[in-house]
């Protein structure tokens, strides 16, 4: 098969190393329609239209993943917007159950009603086709800055079975984080794992083009700051939180993740070493 007629997909502008990211607010929407089921995603998120005529992949909250999958697609989708790397934007979606009315098929019936309140959308990328890593390369220090990322968020979904990676406009763009994160679905001993390498990360796509990761873990590290992981963990709504987890009360809940993530930061020699072991 021919290669891609060019040799590297651009990277989105970095910060600058000294640059202290600031989250955008994440917009709310309503969705108003229902257009058309994804299924190719295990959690069946689905096309819909939002009260400002945009269409979005919306998760949902009553997917067989739960809440929990919503708050890794926010977190892990709004750091790496703030550190610079490609992603849709995430909006918060109100779903009411009543569209379920429109709808012929019992399995999305249920679906709907089960997720009716606030849920997880991304602006909808219309013609975007799916990384094939044979026929098309990465720029190092993009490919470098997204396997520092998905190390650092422990993200298990991004190999060459599922790369969740798309082209749309010449660029690449990160999808699908809702596998990130997934210390919180064990919360026995998650401090003590957060300094833990990151073995999975071997499977990644773009790991054969990340040549540059010592670099990227020199420009990225200092941006993560306590003060922009919490800002982040702010807007994660507190219908999400606490479920299936030790905590009483939301703040606490996003408290432990804000640790969590310092810690593992403090601790990235880590999984920064365990890529590199994989590259050799």
């Amino acid at each position: 098969m021919a290669a891609c007629t060019w040799q590297s997909l651009p990277m989105a502008p970095m910060a600058e190393a000294d640059a202290v990211p600031v989250p955008v607010p994440i917009r709310s929407i309503a969705a108003v329609r229902y257009v058309t089921p994804l299924r190719e995603g295990g959690s069946l998120p689905a096309i819909v239209e939002g009260d400002d005529e945009g269409l979005y992949v919306l998760k949902f909250r009553g997917a067989g993943q739960g809440p929990k999958a919503l708050v890794a697609e926010l977190v892990a989708g709004e750091l790496a917007r703030a550190l610079g790397l490609p992603v849709p934007e995430v909006v918060l979606a109100s779903l009411d159950a009543e569209l379920a009315r429109t709808e012929g098929d019992p399995e999305i019936q249920h679906l709907i009603r089960a997720s009716a309140g606030l849920n997880l959308a991304l602006d909808y990328l219309p013609g975007a086709v799916a990384f094939d890593p044979v026929v098309e390369s990465v720029d190092a220090d993009l490919a470098s800055a997204i396997v520092w990322f998905d190390a650092f968020t422990s993200n298990v979904d991004r190999s060459a079975r599922n790369t969740n990676l798309l082209v749309w406009h010449r660029r690449l763009w990160l999808i699908d984080h809702g596998a990130a994160l997934y210390f919180h679905h064990d919360w026995d001993g998650w401090l003590e794992r957060a300094a833990r390498p990151f073995a999975p990360i071997r499977e990644h796509v773009l790991l054969p083009f990340a040549t540059r990761l010592a670099e990227a873990d020199e420009r990225l590290a200092p941006q993560v700051t306590r003060p922009l992981l919490e800002a982040i963990l702010a807007a994660v709504p507190d219908a999400w939180l606490c479920v299936d987890a030790p905590f009483t009360a939301p703040a606490a809940h996003r408290t432990a993740y804000v640790e969590y993530l310092c810690r593992r930061l403090a601790a990235r020699e880590n999984f920064v070493a365990e890529a590199l072991r994989a590259r050799l």
